[in-house]
């Protein structure tokens, strides 16, 4: 996916070596990660100052300021001067920051050339620890010049995770829907974040896309929309309507982003919206997505920061989805069971109306909203785009404030599996391995909403890294068996 939504990260290394070691072992090694990283198609800038002290530090700083980096590594090649070190990450406000150590080369370098990298990690994340500093550390840091490569391939969408919530404004339109008080949770954690949040009413929205009623622009969106959706578009006559909307957003974004790179939008979409707008705002949500701008439904201001997340971590649409119904027993028994190695209780279907993008979907029509028809004329409830989720691994997640104002998290891998719905909406049938005791002891246990973000991939372990980075000290995943959650029942 290209997107100008999200941050493009621009890595340095640096190399710090403590004053006893030689300072060319260390110098060495960081050159040759970055060779490592060269052949990986990573242009990381390669700091030529080695730093030993202070002096050195504050000149290294210069040196990837000047290069325009937004993300430091810093490389330990030998054990590493403890002060300067920690300080390259208290004072490299750019960005997020890496800390990793050179393995030992070989057994006969071990007399002359040994680094103690591994004792000097100990020693440098107790002192970022003192400084109540923030910084990445591998699961397990300490590498050859090709690991620590790796380690840095794996910090650069954690980068561009932190990255681009600090440079994102969430943009809302009205509150949220009667009776849906799981979507609203406090905002104070998106300041702590960095995040910016604008809160507007729907008749800010509503007047907008009035204003927008002749805009010249309209043909030519609805055109577009007619060529994307084909024999997907059950009902023409709406295109430019939404296509009126879709330019009435993004007029909007663009004039209201301020100092801020990066947009969401977490957008009211029932129930007064059809009655003035005369449509659903479902498929223009899916266009957006696709775009890299996320457009939560139902002004869930959590769910849409959970998606950008998921588009900065995979590079790939996301969507957001009800946790919704089970799996009926004959659907199990007859497509599932035998099948695919997975008990009843793992398996669900995510829902929603019609917002997820067209290229996650299996077949895809833009048709009404059934359960808004049921109460509403027809014909206002058109522009929902309907579908099977498209078979693929994928990862379930959250990141949510409590209602005191803390943060917590979820992540769970699983897939959407080749399982035919037989229902309606944007909707796929879900298997997450122990999703029953997940369930009920993470989800329901931990009070979290019904809706979740989905990232078509397994990219868990860079959402829990990110979580960590954040602060988030409750981070939940999906527990195998064997591995009991705190206060479960050990009698079931």
């Amino acid at each position: 996916m290209k997107t100008a939504n999200i941050p493009t990260v621009k890595l340095g290394v640096v190399a710090v070596s403590r004053d006893c070691f030689p300072i060319a072992l260390s110098t060495d090694r960081k050159n040759r990660v970055c060779g490592e990283l060269a052949q990986s198609g990573v242009d990381a800038y390669n700091c030529p100052t080695t730093v030993e002290n202070e002096k050195d530090m504050e000149k290294a700083l210069e040196e990837v300021r000047k290069a325009g980096c937004n993300a430091l590594v810093v490389y330990l090649g030998n054990f590493g001067p403890e002060t300067p070190e920690t300080l390259l990450a208290k004072y490299f406000t750019e960005g997020p920051v890496m800390f990793a150590a050179a393995a030992e080369d070989a057994a006969d370098k071990l007399c002359n050339d040994r680094g103690d990298a591994y004792c000097g990690m100990l020693n440098c994340s107790y002192n970022l620890a003192l400084r109540n500093i923030r910084a990445y550390i591998p699961p397990y840091p300490v590498g050859t010049p090709e690991e620590v490569a790796g380690m840095i391939l794996e910090f650069i969408p954690i980068a561009r995770c932190i990255l681009g919530l600090r440079n994102l404004k969430l943009i809302t339109f009205g509150p949220r829907p009667q009776d849906f008080l799981a979507c609203n949770a406090p905002i104070k954690c998106l300041y702590e974040l960095g995040v910016e949040i604008e809160e507007n009413s729907e008749l800010d929205l509503f007047a907008s896309f009035n204003a927008h009623a002749e805009d010249e622009r309209i043909d030519a969106v609805a055109e577009e929309m007619a060529k994307e959706l084909g024999g997907a578009n059950k009902i023409p006559e709406i295109l430019k309507k939404l296509a009126q909307y879709e330019i009435t957003l993004e007029d909007w974004i663009e004039g209201h982003k301020g100092h801020r790179n990066y947009v969401a939008m977490a957008n009211k979409c029932w129930p007064a919206f059809q009655t003035e707008f005369k449509f659903v705002p479902c498929y223009v949500n899916s266009r957006l997505v696709e775009k890299g701008i996320p457009v939560a439904c139902e002004t869930d201001i959590w769910g849409a920061l959970s998606e950008y997340i998921g588009i900065c971590a995979s590079e790939d649409e996301v969507t957001l989805l009800d946790i919704n119904n089970s799996v009926p027993s004959d659907m199990y028994q007859k497509r599932i069971e035998g099948v695919y190695d997975y008990a009843q209780t793992d398996t669900f279907m995510g829902f929603h109306c019609g917002n997820t993008p067209i290229t996650k979907l299996k077949k895809a029509d833009m048709r009404n909203q059934k359960i808004m028809a049921r109460t509403l004329p027809e014909e206002y409830t058109f522009g929902t785009l309907e579908g099977d989720l498209t078979p693929s691994d994928i990862t379930f997640f959250r990141l949510q404030s409590t209602a005191d104002a803390g943060l917590r998290a979820y992540v769970a891998e699983g897939e959407v599996l080749p399982v035919d719905t037989e229902s309606f909406g944007s909707i796929g049938v879900f298997a997450i391995p122990e999703m029953g005791r997940f369930y009920r002891n993470v989800l329901i246990g931990k009070n979290y909403p019904h809706h979740g973000a989905v990232a078509f991939g397994h990219y868990g372990k860079i959402l829990f890294e990110v979580f960590k980075y954040l602060g988030v000290e409750d981070v939940a995943f999906n527990q195998p068996k064997g591995m009991m959650y705190p206060g479960e029942n050990p009698f079931i």
